[in-house]
């Protein structure tokens, strides 16, 4: 499969971010961008650009145009992965694949973006590139409008108002904000997410949240794989993923704030 341009943002920025936070854990000396950028063997105004924008993420911070290092995001996202909950769907995980043979996810929502927690280890099966701590969007995944399952087409709207639309996402993403709420509403129909080459080309991805006791939605778990494999089982897979995350969400388990409202 063609590695697509969103594909190399994602693994340079993980690139970048392993980079700063190995040398602080090792004491070594922090870097500016055209240190990076040689460690890194890539273009400087690459690199910039990228570290601008873990900056923005808040998983880099740079004080007064100095050297890179780790930012209170990635601490905070350290952090949930010792939440029980999060420790328990490890297990979880790896009972979907068993049952299904499909990668696994556990999600969760930061503002427009959805940041990967926990995957199951079948990584030579068909399911994207994302790995654990990386970003992907909220409006052309299936775990990042599973997030959205409960939000209003006025909150849709509002949410992805300064999104940028254009070159993002796959064959089938959306383009608008209206398409968006579009999608939301076929599916809730359905009762589950089913996003199929929205983000990546060729991979399909069924989606559903998961709500603590309250029933806030905290958290989105997924499964993906090719047409073949989710089209016709969806309503199966679906059930079995409803299961699944209401375990999760039980208050046995939970222990995660969201990252964002």
């Amino acid at each position: 499969m063609d590695v697509s341009p969103e594909a190399s943002s994602l693994s340079q920025g993980l690139r970048l971010v392993r980079l700063v936070t190995d040398r602080e854990k090792q004491g070594r000396q922090l870097l500016g961008v055209s240190q990076l950028a040689a460690e890194l063997d890539m273009e400087q105004s690459r690199v910039s650009r990228l570290a601008q924008e873990l900056c923005d993420l808040g998983l880099l911070e740079r004080v007064d145009r100095g050297p890179f290092r780790t930012g209170p995001r990635f601490f905070s996202l350290a952090a949930s992965l010792n939440a029980g909950w999060v420790l328990q769907s490890r297990g979880e995980l790896e009972e979907l694949v068993s049952a299904f043979g499909l990668r696994s996810r556990l999600s969760v929502r930061d503002g427009v973006r959805v940041l990967l927690l926990r995957s199951s280890t079948n990584n030579s099966v068909l399911g994207g590139f994302a790995k654990p701590g990386m970003v992907t969007p909220v409006w052309c995944t299936g775990s990042g409008r599973a997030l959205l399952w409960d939000h209003s087409v006025t909150e849709i709207e509002s949410l992805l108002a300064d999104v940028n639309f254009i070159g993002v996402g796959g064959p089938a993403a959306a383009h608008s904000a209206s398409e968006v709420a579009g999608l939301m509403e076929r599916d809730r129909l359905r009762g589950f997410v089913l996003a199929a080459e929205e983000f990546e080309h060729g991979v399909w991805e069924l989606a559903v949240p998961i709500r603590e006791a309250g029933g806030r939605i905290v958290s989105a778990l997924s499964v993906l794989g090719s047409r073949s494999s989710l089209e016709a089982a969806a309503p199966e897979i679906a059930a079995v993923l409803q299961a699944t995350s209401l375990r999760l969400g039980s208050p046995a388990h939970l222990g995660l704030k969201p990252l964002s409202p």
